[in-house]
């Protein structure tokens, strides 16, 4: 009888293991080698195709007033800091800072400059609020006072009302998006700020973007090597516990050891930056590979007890496990190769490694396994033992009888639980925020919220003005425009106070009547004529004219600051704001548009959430295609994809009523869950069909042998999957940590699908489904020789 193709591949594994032990030495060298390639990301993910409009407004504003997200912001909110030592010191600090390259300038009370009016020479000028650091208490209350009373246009900037006094480092642009960014915080700034509280017993809080940013990648990178070991751990003592054999632990963690420095590799030959998403393969790939292990091991051992011989053993694991198992990863990898198709280079990237790594660990399985196993003694009898446990046997006979005669329970139970998941689903909203996952426990997260309460927010969101003429920023007409908006956003209360020339203008009007804050208002057509002759005269405002105008004086800014809401508050927002643009300014004369980091984040979160379900049912479709290939009935099909459907159902139904959004991180769950609950289907399947032609088509007899033999491995891998990605849950990130509990409930649920549900669809459709037209013959199964001993010989 001809061997198929799976013989051939075991015979070649066995015969050629020292060459193929060769090559996977020389290929993990190499991988290795690239692991010096990896670099962390330093720019928030951009969720959005680089051709999106939201992403064309935000590179065409950056290109006029650059970036925007370069604002490290330091506050105290303690009344010793008014104490004269104190006093001197803040402002030392901020000097301090301000000496080092990296930074362009810095903005503090001791750098305050007040405008004031040189009516002999009519113009402005500057002075600075104090000349030398304050010596009593006394000149420290009159600047109190001064900043508080008489500076209405440092309000929100520089202080708030409660007595919070901060101070902005504005980042020299260059380096926002770059490691010298990182470098900056944890050598120069986090340091220095620890050396002040050590100095003066106060408590400096530490915001902005840049730092945000930089705390966060910190701790992606502490959680990698967290992940690993703990994967490692968990899953090597689950295993254990399972085989009772320490040369099986060791042999499967070996080979996801190997298959962790290849995604590794992989990343750095890709020059792939790691992302949240990216730091989350290499444990991906322990949790993934340890159930190859499981059934690789679980055939050898079985077939070990039922005959003996070892090298017959070695060369049935491969050609009958291995077309399984290469089609379980094959349907996991779809799950996550789909994301390729995103448009999302995040998620793209993401896709990539992961497909490739999933594919990997399987040859890597499929190679080590056999090989070293070849090398050894057959296991001994008490290494086998863990196939005849009592309690295993119980389960696998629970569910022979609950699929035997209870069928009907079954059904109505799924019925009931479909019902009950669905009510759920019509609770579940969309959510999306630059900072919402952020880990909540860490000390940055915290000050983020401190912003929040006292200054309005960190997230900027940018409203840019084009007046399609030089110099139209500054006619009446467009300050009294810009003025209406202003008073709009300060009426929505998740948003800070906005900045803008208007600002300045107001500021200048203040001084063209001797600094009484009262006059702290734009100027009317007679006084704005007065009071542009003293701007013309001055070089008082350019500084700060061009943070809010550009050089022509066609473009302004108006800037404000957003705290941490969810998707959905924040299109009511926007949709408000648009509103009041389109009465305010015509369309003939302007063109306004809303931008910001935040805003295209926010964008790009609904943008994602509408690609990852065409993932999803892309990868619907393409294990579909793997059903079909494997079985010519569409009945079949149907058969396989309910059980796994169905999990999703539940997970999506939990969501609802525990309140969990639907966002980037949720999203992804169903197409990874999907992609490895099916693997389950297609073990139990692959079994199937060889029972079908055992049993000459008896459906019955094929389905209780093969949930007898598949039961047990289907159960070891789904509870090594479970405790496997609930790891993720330790995670301080909120996505990872939803994405591990996420994960691991519905992989629960697809076991119990699979070992229940499966069969028992199986044995009720058993007349339309059984027979040989619609089971497509079973090409790739190997039929050994069993008389000839000499077939299974290994040189």
């Amino acid at each position: 009888m001809l061997m198929n193709f799976w013989a051939h591949v075991s015979r070649f594994i066995l015969k050629q293991r020292f060459f193929i032990l060769f090559v996977l030495i020389v290929v993990t060298a190499l991988l290795a080698s690239q692991i010096k390639y990896l670099q962390f990301s330093h720019t928030e993910a951009n969720l959005l195709p680089n051709d999106h409009e939201e992403n064309i407004k935000y590179d065409n504003f950056r290109k006029i007033f650059g970036e925007e997200g370069n604002i490290i912001i330091l506050a105290v909110k303690d009344s010793t800091l008014f104490t004269v030592e104190n006093f001197n010191k803040w402002n030392d600090l901020a000097q301090k800072i301000n000496n080092y390259s990296e930074v362009d300038y810095t903005a503090s009370i001791g750098d305050i400059k007040k405008i004031k009016k040189d009516k002999k020479n009519q113009k402005f000028i500057v002075e600075p609020l104090f000349n030398k650091n304050p010596e009593s208490s006394k000149e420290i209350l009159k600047i109190k006072n001064n900043l508080f009373k008489d500076l209405p246009f440092y309000d929100n900037l520089l202080y708030n009302e409660d007595g919070t006094i901060q101070t902005a480092i504005y980042l020299n642009k260059e380096i926002v998006n770059s490691k010298i960014r990182e470098d900056f915080v944890f050598e120069i700034l986090n340091p220095t700020i620890e050396n002040f509280e050590k100095e003066t017993g106060l408590d400096v809080r530490v915001s902005g973007m840049p730092f945000v940013r930089t705390m966060n990648a910190k701790n992606i990178v502490d959680e990698i090597g967290l992940f690993v070991g703990l994967a490692l751990l968990v899953t090597s003592l689950i295993f254990f516990f399972f085989f009772r054999s320490y040369r099986a632990t060791f042999i499967t963690m070996l080979v996801v050891s190997i298959g962790v420095i290849w995604s590794v590799g992989f990343i750095g030959l890709f020059r792939y930056e790691i992302s949240v998403l990216m730091a989350l393969i290499p444990p991906l790939i322990i949790v993934i590979g340890v159930p190859n292990a499981v059934f690789l091991i679980n055939k050898y051992q079985s077939e070990v007890k039922k005959h003996g011989n070892q090298a017959k053993s070695l060369q049935r694991v491969i050609s009958k496990v291995g077309n399984a198992t290469l089609m379980t990863n094959l349907t996991t990898a779809s799950g996550f190769a789909t994301f390729i198709f995103t448009n999302s280079q995040l998620l793209k990237e993401f896709g990539i490694i992961a497909s490739i790594n999933i594919i990997a660990i399987f040859i890597l399985s499929l190679l080590i396994i056999p090989i070293i196993y070849s090398f050894m003694y057959k296991p001994k009898e008490k290494h086998l033992l863990h196939l005849e446990k009592k309690w295993i046997e119980k389960v696998v006979t629970w569910m022979e009888n609950t699929v035997r005669h209870h069928r009907i329970a079954v059904y109505i139970t799924t019925f009931l639980v479909v019902v009950i998941s669905l009510i759920g689903i019509s609770m579940i909203h969309v959510s999306g925020s630059l900072i919402e996952d952020m880990p909540k426990g860490k000390q940055f997260y915290k000050d983020i919220v401190f912003f929040e309460d006292e200054f309005g927010g960190i997230m900027p969101l940018e409203i840019l003005i084009d007046t399609k003429h030089r110099k139209g920023v500054m006619n009446l007409s467009t300050l009294k425009r810009m003025n209406k908006i202003n008073e709009e956003i300060e009426e929505i209360s998740e948003l800070s106070k906005p900045v803008s020339v208007l600002n300045l203008v107001k500021y200048s009007k203040q001084a063209f009547y001797n600094g009484n804050p009262k006059y702290y208002q734009l100027p009317t057509q007679q006084e704005k004529n007065f009071i542009l002759s003293y701007t013309k005269n001055s070089d008082a405002n350019s500084n700060m004219l061009s943070n809010f105008v550009d050089s022509t004086g066609q473009f302004a800014r108006i800037t404000t600051f957003m705290k941490d809401i969810g998707t959905e508050k924040m299109e009511q927002i926007e949709e408000r704001l648009e509103n009041k643009i389109k009465k305010v300014f015509p369309k003939e004369k302007y063109n306004v548009t809303i931008t910001g980091k935040a805003l295209v984040f926010l964008k790009g979160t609904n943008y994602l959430v509408k690609n990852l379900f065409i993932s999803l049912s892309l990868a619907i479709v393409l294990i579909s295609l793997f059903m079909a290939w494997m079985f010519r009935s569409y009945k079949m099909i149907i058969i396989s994809l309910i059980p796994n459907l169905l999990p999703l159902v539940i997970t999506a139904g939990l969501m609802g009523y525990l309140g969990v959004p639907i966002k980037p991180s949720t999203i992804l769950v169903f197409s990874i869950a999907f992609g490895i609950s099916v693997d389950d289907t297609i073990h139990f399947l692959a079994k199937y069909r060889q029972e079908l032609v055992a049993h000459k088509w008896n459906v019955r007899k094929s389905v209780y042998a093969a949930l007898h033999e598949t039961g047990v491995s289907m159960f070891y891998t789904s509870i090594v999957l479970f405790f496997g990605f609930l790891v993720f849950t330790i995670s301080s990130f909120g996505g990872t940590k939803a994405l591990g509990g996420l994960v691991s409930v519905t992989l629960l649920f697809a076991m119990v699908s699979n070992l229940l549900l499966l069969p028992s669809l199986l044995l009720s459709l058993e007349s339309s489904i059984a027979n040989k037209k619609t089971i497509k013959k079973p090409s790739l199964t190997i039929i050994p020789k069993e008389d000839d001993e000499n077939e299974y010989k290994i040189n």
